[in-house]
Protein backbone atom coordinates (compact mmCIF):
# COMPACT_ATOMS: atom_id res chain seq x y z
CA UNK A 1 0.00 0.00 0.00
CA UNK A 2 1.21 3.73 -0.83
CA UNK A 3 1.19 5.18 2.44
CA UNK A 4 1.73 8.32 0.71
CA UNK A 5 -1.08 8.34 -1.55
CA UNK A 6 -3.21 7.20 1.72
CA UNK A 7 -2.67 10.36 3.11
CA UNK A 8 -3.13 12.79 -0.07
CA UNK A 9 -6.27 11.13 -0.27
CA UNK A 10 -7.50 11.98 3.00
CA UNK A 11 -6.74 15.46 2.04
CA UNK A 12 -8.35 15.18 -1.54
CA UNK A 13 -11.30 13.72 0.62
CA UNK A 14 -11.64 16.76 3.10
CA UNK A 15 -11.29 19.43 0.30
CA UNK A 16 -13.45 17.38 -1.96
CA UNK A 17 -16.50 19.89 -1.44
CA UNK A 18 -13.97 22.80 -1.20
CA UNK A 19 -15.50 25.59 -3.80
CA UNK A 20 -11.85 26.87 -4.59
CA UNK A 21 -8.10 25.30 -5.16
CA UNK A 22 -5.62 24.09 -2.36
CA UNK A 23 -2.56 23.46 -2.99
CA UNK A 24 -0.18 21.72 -0.05
CA UNK A 25 3.20 21.00 0.67
CA UNK A 26 4.74 18.89 4.26
CA UNK A 27 7.70 18.20 5.05
CA UNK A 28 8.29 16.23 8.81
CA UNK A 29 12.22 17.12 8.23
CA UNK A 30 12.86 13.42 8.01
CA UNK A 31 12.39 12.85 4.41
CA UNK A 32 9.19 12.46 4.50
CA UNK A 33 6.76 15.05 2.10
CA UNK A 34 3.13 15.64 1.28
CA UNK A 35 2.92 17.45 -1.87
CA UNK A 36 -0.13 18.22 -3.86
CA UNK A 37 0.00 21.28 -6.41
CA UNK A 38 3.61 21.63 -4.64
CA UNK A 39 4.74 23.65 -7.84
CA UNK A 40 1.54 25.54 -8.65
CA UNK A 41 1.78 29.30 -8.84
CA UNK A 42 0.43 31.60 -7.06
CA UNK A 43 0.18 35.43 -6.57
CA UNK A 44 2.12 35.86 -2.85
CA UNK A 45 0.12 38.71 -1.04
CA UNK A 46 2.08 39.23 1.95
CA UNK A 47 3.96 35.69 1.97
CA UNK A 48 6.42 37.49 0.00
CA UNK A 49 7.45 39.15 3.26
CA UNK A 50 8.88 36.04 4.68
CA UNK A 51 11.42 36.53 1.03
CA UNK A 52 12.75 39.91 1.57
CA UNK A 53 13.15 39.34 5.73
CA UNK A 54 15.65 36.55 4.50
CA UNK A 55 17.10 38.77 1.46
CA UNK A 56 17.97 41.46 4.44
CA UNK A 57 19.80 38.55 6.20
CA UNK A 58 21.06 38.04 3.59
CA UNK A 59 23.01 41.18 2.53
CA UNK A 60 23.22 41.87 5.82
CA UNK A 61 25.54 39.03 6.56
CA UNK A 62 27.76 40.43 3.41
CA UNK A 63 27.93 43.70 5.00
CA UNK A 64 26.00 45.08 2.37
CA UNK A 65 22.73 46.21 4.66
CA UNK A 66 22.66 46.95 8.32
CA UNK A 67 19.72 46.04 10.68
CA UNK A 68 20.81 48.77 13.14
CA UNK A 69 20.57 51.72 10.30
CA UNK A 70 17.83 54.04 10.84
CA UNK A 71 14.94 54.35 7.67
CA UNK A 72 12.60 57.07 7.69
CA UNK A 73 8.90 56.48 6.18
CA UNK A 74 8.73 58.89 3.31
CA UNK A 75 5.30 59.64 1.78
CA UNK A 76 5.68 57.21 -1.44
CA UNK A 77 6.20 54.36 0.83
CA UNK A 78 2.34 54.93 2.15
CA UNK A 79 -0.02 52.42 1.03
CA UNK A 80 -3.28 51.24 2.67
CA UNK A 81 -3.66 47.87 4.17
CA UNK A 82 -3.05 45.58 6.88
CA UNK A 83 0.23 47.68 9.83
CA UNK A 84 0.72 50.26 12.34
CA UNK A 85 2.87 52.75 10.82
CA UNK A 86 -0.31 54.39 9.19
CA UNK A 87 -1.20 55.85 12.57
CA UNK A 88 2.29 56.94 13.48
CA UNK A 89 3.16 59.40 10.16
CA UNK A 90 5.11 60.16 7.46
CA UNK A 91 8.70 61.38 9.46
CA UNK A 92 8.97 58.38 11.52
CA UNK A 93 12.13 56.76 11.74
CA UNK A 94 13.04 52.92 12.67
CA UNK A 95 15.83 50.64 12.43
CA UNK A 96 16.09 48.44 9.56
CA UNK A 97 15.63 45.24 11.80
CA UNK A 98 12.44 46.64 13.64
CA UNK A 99 10.87 47.65 10.39
CA UNK A 100 11.59 44.61 8.61
CA UNK A 101 10.01 42.68 12.15
CA UNK A 102 6.80 45.39 11.50
CA UNK A 103 6.40 43.23 8.26
CA UNK A 104 5.94 40.07 9.69
CA UNK A 105 4.33 40.19 12.92
CA UNK A 106 1.50 42.61 12.08
CA UNK A 107 2.52 42.39 8.14
CA UNK A 108 2.90 46.26 8.07
CA UNK A 109 2.45 47.44 4.38
CA UNK A 110 4.11 50.57 4.87
CA UNK A 111 7.34 49.32 6.54
CA UNK A 112 7.49 46.48 4.27
CA UNK A 113 8.06 49.58 1.44
CA UNK A 114 10.57 51.14 3.70
CA UNK A 115 12.65 48.10 3.59
CA UNK A 116 12.17 47.38 0.05
CA UNK A 117 13.25 50.69 -1.06
CA UNK A 118 15.60 50.23 1.57
CA UNK A 119 17.18 46.85 0.04
CA UNK A 120 15.95 47.88 -4.06
CA UNK A 121 14.01 45.41 -5.83
CA UNK A 122 16.30 43.92 -8.12
CA UNK A 123 18.85 43.05 -5.20
CA UNK A 124 15.82 41.24 -3.44
CA UNK A 125 14.88 39.54 -6.45
CA UNK A 126 18.99 38.58 -6.96
CA UNK A 127 18.60 36.85 -3.38
CA UNK A 128 15.62 35.25 -3.61
CA UNK A 129 16.94 33.64 -6.69
CA UNK A 130 20.82 33.21 -5.02
CA UNK A 131 19.06 31.18 -1.78
CA UNK A 132 17.10 29.02 -4.47
CA UNK A 133 13.40 30.14 -4.81
CA UNK A 134 13.90 29.80 -8.68
CA UNK A 135 9.75 30.48 -8.49
CA UNK A 136 9.16 33.29 -7.03
CA UNK A 137 9.39 36.93 -7.69
CA UNK A 138 8.59 39.89 -6.36
CA UNK A 139 7.26 42.04 -8.92
CA UNK A 140 7.03 45.51 -7.07
CA UNK A 141 6.05 47.42 -4.22
CA UNK A 142 2.36 47.20 -2.55
CA UNK A 143 0.94 49.96 -4.26
CA UNK A 144 -2.59 48.64 -4.46
CA UNK A 145 -3.79 51.41 -6.53
CA UNK A 146 -1.16 50.87 -9.29
CA UNK A 147 -0.33 47.49 -9.67
CA UNK A 148 -2.53 44.44 -9.70
CA UNK A 149 -0.17 41.86 -8.13
CA UNK A 150 2.78 41.85 -5.55
CA UNK A 151 4.36 38.14 -5.91
CA UNK A 152 4.84 34.85 -7.74
CA UNK A 153 5.64 31.88 -5.38
CA UNK A 154 5.04 28.35 -5.34
CA UNK A 155 4.54 25.56 -2.20
CA UNK A 156 7.21 24.55 -2.99
CA UNK A 157 9.46 27.48 -2.80
CA UNK A 158 8.09 28.81 0.35
CA UNK A 159 7.88 25.57 2.36
CA UNK A 160 11.96 25.12 1.25
CA UNK A 161 12.20 28.72 3.13
CA UNK A 162 10.62 27.41 6.43
CA UNK A 163 12.68 24.15 5.78
CA UNK A 164 15.82 26.06 5.91
CA UNK A 165 14.66 28.27 9.02
CA UNK A 166 14.16 25.24 10.61
CA UNK A 167 17.47 23.77 10.33
CA UNK A 168 19.35 26.58 11.05
CA UNK A 169 20.54 26.23 7.38
CA UNK A 170 19.11 30.06 5.88
CA UNK A 171 21.69 32.49 5.63
CA UNK A 172 23.39 31.01 8.61
CA UNK A 173 22.65 29.37 12.15
CA UNK A 174 22.39 32.87 13.65
CA UNK A 175 20.21 34.93 10.67
CA UNK A 176 17.64 31.50 11.31
CA UNK A 177 17.52 31.97 14.85
CA UNK A 178 16.82 35.80 14.20
CA UNK A 179 14.16 35.12 11.96
CA UNK A 180 12.32 32.56 13.69
CA UNK A 181 12.19 34.45 16.70
CA UNK A 182 10.46 36.88 14.46
CA UNK A 183 8.16 34.74 12.95
CA UNK A 184 7.03 32.93 15.98
CA UNK A 185 5.73 36.54 17.11
CA UNK A 186 3.33 36.64 13.86
CA UNK A 187 -0.31 37.55 14.49
CA UNK A 188 -2.21 36.22 11.50
CA UNK A 189 -1.71 32.04 11.89
CA UNK A 190 -5.86 30.93 11.26
CA UNK A 191 -5.38 29.00 8.93
CA UNK A 192 -2.56 27.08 10.63
CA UNK A 193 -3.78 26.77 14.16
CA UNK A 194 -7.95 27.23 14.24
CA UNK A 195 -8.55 23.72 14.58
CA UNK A 196 -5.52 22.84 17.38
CA UNK A 197 -5.93 22.10 20.65
CA UNK A 198 -5.72 25.93 22.34
CA UNK A 199 -4.93 24.60 25.76
CA UNK A 200 -1.51 23.76 24.36
CA UNK A 201 -1.11 26.64 22.37
CA UNK A 202 -1.70 29.48 24.98
CA UNK A 203 0.59 28.44 28.09
CA UNK A 204 0.50 32.07 29.24
CA UNK A 205 -3.36 31.25 30.18
CA UNK A 206 -3.29 27.93 31.41
CA UNK A 207 -0.04 27.91 32.98
CA UNK A 208 0.89 24.88 31.13
CA UNK A 209 4.32 24.51 29.56
CA UNK A 210 3.75 25.33 25.41
CA UNK A 211 3.73 22.40 23.58
CA UNK A 212 2.68 23.71 20.57
CA UNK A 213 4.06 26.73 18.85
CA UNK A 214 3.86 28.10 15.33
CA UNK A 215 6.32 30.22 13.47
CA UNK A 216 4.42 31.35 10.10
CA UNK A 217 3.75 34.15 7.68
CA UNK A 218 0.51 34.37 6.21
CA UNK A 219 -0.18 36.03 3.40
CA UNK A 220 -4.48 37.31 1.67
CA UNK A 221 -5.60 39.10 -1.57
CA UNK A 222 -8.26 39.06 -3.45
CA UNK A 223 -7.07 35.98 -5.29
CA UNK A 224 -5.39 34.15 -2.93
CA UNK A 225 -5.50 32.92 1.16
CA UNK A 226 -1.96 31.62 1.83
CA UNK A 227 -0.14 30.67 5.19
CA UNK A 228 3.05 28.65 5.82
CA UNK A 229 5.76 28.10 8.46
CA UNK A 230 6.89 25.73 11.08
CA UNK A 231 4.77 23.85 13.70
CA UNK A 232 6.66 22.67 16.77
CA UNK A 233 5.61 19.75 18.70
CA UNK A 234 6.16 17.44 21.31
CA UNK A 235 8.55 15.63 19.00
CA UNK A 236 10.02 17.99 16.90
CA UNK A 237 9.02 20.12 14.45
CA UNK A 238 7.43 20.68 10.87
CA UNK A 239 6.56 22.92 7.60
CA UNK A 240 3.28 23.19 6.14
CA UNK A 241 2.21 25.43 3.41
CA UNK A 242 -1.22 26.19 2.28
CA UNK A 243 -2.08 28.16 -0.63
CA UNK A 244 -5.45 28.71 -1.84
CA UNK A 245 -7.07 30.76 -5.46
CA UNK A 246 -9.71 30.23 -7.88
CA UNK A 247 -12.64 30.69 -4.47
CA UNK A 248 -16.00 32.54 -5.44
CA UNK A 249 -15.52 34.74 -1.88
CA UNK A 250 -13.19 37.13 -2.32
CA UNK A 251 -13.80 38.96 1.12
CA UNK A 252 -11.20 38.58 3.86
CA UNK A 253 -12.57 37.13 7.47
CA UNK A 254 -11.74 34.38 9.59
CA UNK A 255 -14.59 31.72 8.42
CA UNK A 256 -13.39 31.87 4.82
CA UNK A 257 -14.09 28.54 3.21
CA UNK A 258 -10.21 28.68 1.94
CA UNK A 259 -9.28 29.15 6.15
CA UNK A 260 -12.41 26.78 7.18
CA UNK A 261 -10.55 24.05 4.21
CA UNK A 262 -6.90 25.07 5.15
CA UNK A 263 -7.49 24.17 8.97
CA UNK A 264 -9.04 21.16 8.94
CA UNK A 265 -6.35 20.08 6.73
CA UNK A 266 -3.64 21.59 8.74
CA UNK A 267 -5.12 19.76 12.04
CA UNK A 268 -5.44 16.50 10.03
CA UNK A 269 -1.35 16.44 9.32
CA UNK A 270 -0.88 17.49 13.30
CA UNK A 271 -2.53 14.42 14.16
CA UNK A 272 -0.99 12.55 11.37
CA UNK A 273 2.43 14.23 13.38
CA UNK A 274 1.60 13.08 16.82
CA UNK A 275 0.30 9.92 15.81
CA UNK A 276 3.55 9.06 14.30
CA UNK A 277 5.59 10.97 16.54
CA UNK A 278 6.95 13.75 14.63
CA UNK A 279 6.36 12.07 11.04
CA UNK A 280 4.33 11.90 8.30
CA UNK A 281 4.87 8.04 8.45
CA UNK A 282 6.35 5.20 10.36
Amino acid sequence: MDKNMTLEKRIAAELYSYQGKMSVFVDDLHGHTVEIGADEEFETASTIKAYILAALYLQASRGKASLEEKITYKPEHFVDGSGMLRALGVGTSLKVKDAATMMIICSDNIATNMVIDYLGLDTINACIREMGFVHTVLHNPLHFDIYNDLGTTTPRDYASLFAQVAKGMLVSAEASAEMLAIFRQQHYNTMLTHDFPQFYLDCEETGEPELIWVASKSGSMNACRNDGGIVHTPYGEYVIVLMNKDFHDIIEYNDHPSMVYGARVSRMILDQILACEGELYK
